[in-house]
């Protein structure tokens, strides 16, 4: 099966004027080998979850129950909805809830990634809570956010006198976190979040794989794809290890004042693989702390954009800003649909030359055009080539980005696997919301809070 490409060649001297060269990265070839080697020997859990089939046959037993709900409702955040969100965008059709349940065959997907009362209601319009089923998903059971949509779709269901059990899943730890204790008390099923696997690397277990198969997504494929992807991205050949080189690439930028990563799609299809990337990307990335203690705060900010949508609005900035970007483009050969442009004013020599032509071939000339206008103005980028868009291929996508970025995360010598950075921040809605515990906390935050310099208009 054909698989999705990557394309390095502007990246390069001479295409680019500052472009790396291949000296460069075989300077770095022994360090990536052994950095490769040692992601192997470590085994981190996403490593390992291609050849683990416990998740997925775990999954596969709840379809005929998950799929007889006319709705599945989300509720989480971060990597327990990104990776959900980008897996219906690229394999459903992007109008799927809106599709008639005869044309769907399956439910209905809503994700609650957030508390804003407004989306929330919006999303609470639509369905009808006597066929609807939450799935719940958090590891520890204290996320604010996706703790606080539970209590009131919980509401919701107590309200309407429906039992919940037949109403609720919830994705958590398997042995601890009061989602855990409250499916035991209340006879919830419950599915299992790798305890070794955080929220960012979690996409192809429980977390992201029901959603997918509600929407009659083929889950097997995923892993097919994510399985041969492992052969690619575990290879020490640099020049022949996709993930590894992409990951030396960004590095060695990075190290030039590089410090931004911009992935750009050309599909709407595959859009929000870049929300999924730009949470994978940051969080594992930016940190304080190098592996020795040493303060270091170090990271590549992460950038989505859009063709052609976003060619108006920030590829002047790429074009002619600083030079501290690297572009990724993300390329589809070979739409689902085509629309062909009709040949109307064709006395008209501005609109003549659209006729007859295909939007997509308008679509990937425009992306043509702009790695042309990149490269001539010296800027790297960089192209991921998908020949379709199919389970197989985005598990690929999937796969070798969480393995760059482990490499990623050796080349800077930081921790990718942890996320100190957003602690405090939970810690403080802890505090500010009463959570009891927290009670001193909240004492000493309200104090800073009301001693703080004010300007505001």
């Amino acid at each position: 099966m054909n698989g999705i490409k990557f394309d390095f060649s502007n990246v390069f001297h001479p295409n680019i004027e500052n472009g790396l060269t291949e000296e460069e990265i075989n300077d770095q070839a022994n360090r990536v080998q052994d950095i490769v080697e040692t992601i192997k020997q470590n085994n981190p859990g996403f490593l390992s979850l291609p050849f683990t089939r416990v998740y997925i046959d775990r999954v596969l037993d709840l379809k005929t129950w998950i799929q007889s709900f006319e709705s599945v409702v989300v509720l989480g955040i971060g990597g327990s909805a990104l990776g959900n969100q980008a897996l219906q965008t690229a394999l459903n059709p992007l109008h799927y809830n809106a599709l008639s349940k005869e044309i769907r065959k399956t439910p209905k997907i809503f994700i609650l990634d957030n508390v804003d009362p407004d989306f929330i209601s919006s999303v609470l319009d639509q369905i009808d809570p006597k066929t609807t089923l939450f799935n719940v998903i958090s590891k520890s059971g204290t996320t604010a956010e996706a703790m606080a949509n539970y209590l009131v779709a919980r509401g919701i269901i107590e309200g309407y006198g429906l039992d919940p059990k037949k109403h609720f899943l919830f994705t958590t730890d398997p042995e601890k976190g009061i989602l855990k204790k409250l499916a035991e008390e209340e006879g919830i099923k419950t599915l299992d979040i790798p305890p070794s696997i955080g929220g960012r690397f979690s996409v192809l277990t429980p977390v992201g794989l029901l959603s997918a198969l509600a929407s009659g997504i083929d889950i097997i494929d995923l892993y097919n794809g994510a399985k041969e992807m492992h052969k690619r991205v575990t290879n020490p050949n640099i020049w022949e290890n996709p993930a590894a080189f992409n990951a030396l690439v960004h590095y060695l930028y990075y190290q030039k004042g590089y410090n931004i990563s911009v992935m750009m799609s050309y599909s709407n299809k595959l859009y929000l693989l870049a929300d999924w990337y730009r949470q994978l990307w940051a969080e594992s990335l930016g940190k304080k702390y190098n592996l020795k203690g040493e303060i270091v705060n170090v990271g590549q900010t992460p950038i989505k954009a859009l063709g052609t949508t976003d060619q108006h609005s920030q590829v002047q900035l790429y074009n002619e800003g600083p030079y501290d970007k690297v572009i990724t483009f993300i390329q589809l050969e070979n739409f689902e649909r085509n629309i062909k442009i009709p040949n109307i004013h064709c006395d008209l020599p501005e609109l003549s030359y659209l006729g007859g032509k295909n939007l997509s071939a308008l679509l990937n000339t425009e992306l043509a055009g702009t790695e042309y206008a990149l490269t001539e103005n010296n800027r790297p980028n960089l192209k991921v080539i998908f020949p379709q868009i199919n389970p197989f291929n985005v598990g690929q996508f999937i796969f070798a980005y969480e393995f760059q970025t482990a490499v990623m995360g050796n080349l800077l010598e930081i921790n990718p696997y942890d996320q100190p950075g957003v602690e405090l921040g939970k810690k403080v809605t802890y505090a500010l919301m009463g959570r009891k515990g927290y009670e001193d906390f909240s004492i000493e935050v309200e104090n800073k809070l009301k001693n703080k310099k004010q300007v505001t208009m």
